[in-house]
């Protein structure tokens, strides 16, 4: 066998001479048509600019030996029909404006004449009016009558059969229907108003008739359960409107593969809108957990440039930071409210989508105090939660922190000054085994029963059961009124009596004096005690009672993975979650039934409350039809 050789001769010249037309025509079919689907999109796409209010795709082999798209749209005109496989021969624009602002699916006028170079092409169209419908073969340009109704019929035959090497580089049958089927689903999912019917080899494979609402056609083409475990979207933010569903952070799924944004009615996938949904759910997924939804973007097309690729399926937006923020807050906006309200829902009702807390009585005279977090239990290093033990006193409201009511009398506040909402229990009198009254009916996550195990609450409702992890429940709590707190301004800090020092790593002390300018802004004062130690001389006076040096380091391990000129705008979320988490109440924390009740009134008036900080469920519901189940009752 010979060597290959050591160097690369130069070329031979050759003259610069235009390319044949048929040769561009397959140059550009191999950024159209990478496969049958794509052939599929091009046609629904004129389908549905043509109005079409039925279309039907016939497939045969996956789409390689036959792909044929009927619709009974406006049709085309005989004059018109030698024209449309013309390279770059549209009807969508005629201008660098109608560019700029385009309103259809299509407009590049390259689909029908790239398909028409590796594959045997024809179309029958009757215009509306038109005494007889004309065929084209796209081979001979043969134009003969035929019959059919108004609209049109484009087959596609024997794809790739003018590059057969493009044809070793598709799946099998199988794969390839199912890129099919997708490509019809994602055109279904932004028209409703349409009916799609989908046939393979001679048989029905999927058919979604018209439908009157958007969530009708989700549940159609999606599932039923994809809209039961989605939130309504909608949320307009200057010129960016933004509407559809959005899955709860429990209907995650490992892989992104129902994830559909549209803008303008076009499916498009584009970084700015998926990081925008991501952040969204970052506070509310677990793990690596793809969340699911379906999002349609309305925006003027002028602020948004759809000619950046040939698939059409990307796009570039004039001000991407107004788009990400709108829909951001979108998203946000539905994740925000608590779900504990289906809980409750009656038999036989559809449930409610969120829990509204009720307005307190103009009459109802009670004050408490905001989150105070007590003395922490000796040797073990946790910091303590909100709920005052039985043999102490709860801490007074400090006066640098906004009054905000919670939900348990202060210990030995005479009865008589104290009157609470109706139906809000306070005493463990009013927590007895009796069924549940008509008020408490009102309560999404019901009455407290029992702690198990020092880290449940077991609480009964209407539906039956509820459990409560207590630590994560409390967690985004807490987490939540530190994210208020330092949207109105910085976190009010606490400064400490006896500066609490301690040896700190090198890393540490960078840290602490790249950030002196950004840790007041959480509440936190940590300046050089020494070359090798720092002192923390105030923290937020939410967790004045924490131990101060477990949460400075904590802190300052958060800063240091991150820029500290950005900080508060890149990690906040984090640096918050992280002092939530310590000033969580912890397992093992004996509860009374007042806290408790507590806890569950808090968690139904809190936003996002469904999930912890880390994306963990806080709390899970058991129907009595399931608990009889477990027991075999009824059988």
């Amino acid at each position: 066998m010979s060597a290959l050789p050591t160097s690369i001769s130069p070329a031979e010249r050759r003259p610069i001479r235009e390319l044949p037309d048929e040769l561009i025509s397959q140059i550009a079919a191999g950024e159209v048509v990478e496969r049958p689907a794509s052939v599929v999109r091009e046609l629904l796409d004129n389908a549905l600019d043509a109005g079409a209010s039925q279309i039907t795709l016939r497939l045969a082999s996956g789409g390689v030996r036959l792909i044929s798209v009927e619709d009974d749209g406006l049709g085309i005109p005989r004059e018109e029909l030698t024209v449309a496989l013309r390279r770059h021969a549209t009807s969508k624009i005629a201008s660098l404006v109608d560019l700029e602002t385009v309103g259809t699916m299509g407009f590049r006028g390259e689909a029908l004449a790239a398909i028409n170079s590796i594959a045997e092409l024809s179309i029958l169209s009757r215009f509306a009016g038109a005494d007889t419908a004309f065929a084209l073969d796209g081979r001979t340009g043969e134009l003969r009558p035929v019959a059919r109704s108004t609209g049109t019929t484009v087959e596609v035959r024997e794809l790739f059969f003018a590059t057969p090497a493009r044809r070793k580089f598709l799946k099998t049958d199988a794969t390839e229907l199912a890129h099919c089927i997708e490509a019809v689903r994602r055109h279904a999912l932004a028209r409703p108003e349409v009916g799609f019917s989908i046939w393979h080899d001679g048989k029905l494979v999927e058919q979604w008739r018209a439908a009157s609402t958007r969530e009708q056609r989700l549940a159609d083409a999606l599932s039923d359960e994809f809209v039961a475990q989605s939130v309504a979207v909608d949320h307009e933010g200057g010129p960016v409107r933004v509407i559809g569903r959005a899955g709860i952070p429990d209907a995650a799924r490992s892989r992104g593969d129902q994830q559909f944004f549209y803008v303008n009615g076009r499916f498009v996938r584009d970084k700015v809108l998926s990081h925008a949904v991501r952040s969204a759910y970052e506070d509310v997924l677990h793990g690596q957990r793809q969340p699911i939804y379906a999002l349609y973007l309305e925006i003027d097309p002028s602020r948004v440039d759809v000619n950046v690729h040939p698939t059409k399926i990307e796009v570039r937006f004039r001000d991407g930071r107004e788009v990400h923020q709108a829909v951001r807050h979108a998203v946000e906006d539905a994740l925000a409210a608590p779900r504990s309200s289906d809980a409750v829902a009656p038999s036989g009702t559809a449930p409610q989508p969120f829990f509204k807390p009720a307005p307190l009585p103009s009459n109802a005279s009670w004050s408490q105090p905001a989150i105070n977090f007590t003395t922490r239990e000796r040797g073990t290093g946790d910091f303590e939660a909100m709920w005052p033990r039985q043999d102490e006193q709860p801490a007074p409201a400090r006066a640098a922190e906004p009054a905000s009511p919670s939900l348990w009398p202060q210990a030995g506040a005479a009865p008589a000054t104290f009157q609470p909402p109706v139906g809000l229990p306070i005493t463990a009198a009013n927590t007895n085994a009796a069924p549940l009254a008509t008020n408490e009916q009102a309560w999404p996550l019901g009455r407290a029963l029992a702690q198990l195990q020092g880290i449940y609450i077991l609480a009964e409702n209407s539906q039956g059961l509820v459990i409560v992890d207590m630590h994560a429940a409390h967690e985004r709590i807490v987490y939540e009124r530190l994210k208020t707190q330092l949207d109105g301004a910085a976190i009010t800090s606490q400064p400490l009596l006896i500066p609490a020092t301690f040896a700190a790593t090198p890393q540490e002390v960078a840290t602490a004096e790249a950030c002196a300018e950004v840790l007041p802004t959480l509440g936190l004062e940590i300046t050089p005690f020494s070359a090798r130690t720092l002192a923390v001389r105030a923290v937020p006076g939410t967790l004045a009672d924490g131990d101060p040096v477990e949460l400075a380091r904590s802190v300052l391990a958060e800063l240091g993975q991150h820029d500290a000129s950005t900080v508060v705008q890149r990690a906040q979320n984090e640096l918050l979650s992280t002092m939530a988490c310590h000033g969580a109440v912890r397992a093992n924390r004996k509860l009374t039934i007042d806290e408790m009740n507590a806890l569950l009134r808090q968690m139904e008036e809190t936003e996002r409350s469904d999930q912890c900080n880390h994306g963990r469920p806080t709390w899970r519901q058991l129907s009595v039809r399931e608990l009889d189940s477990l027991f075999m009752r009824g059988r």
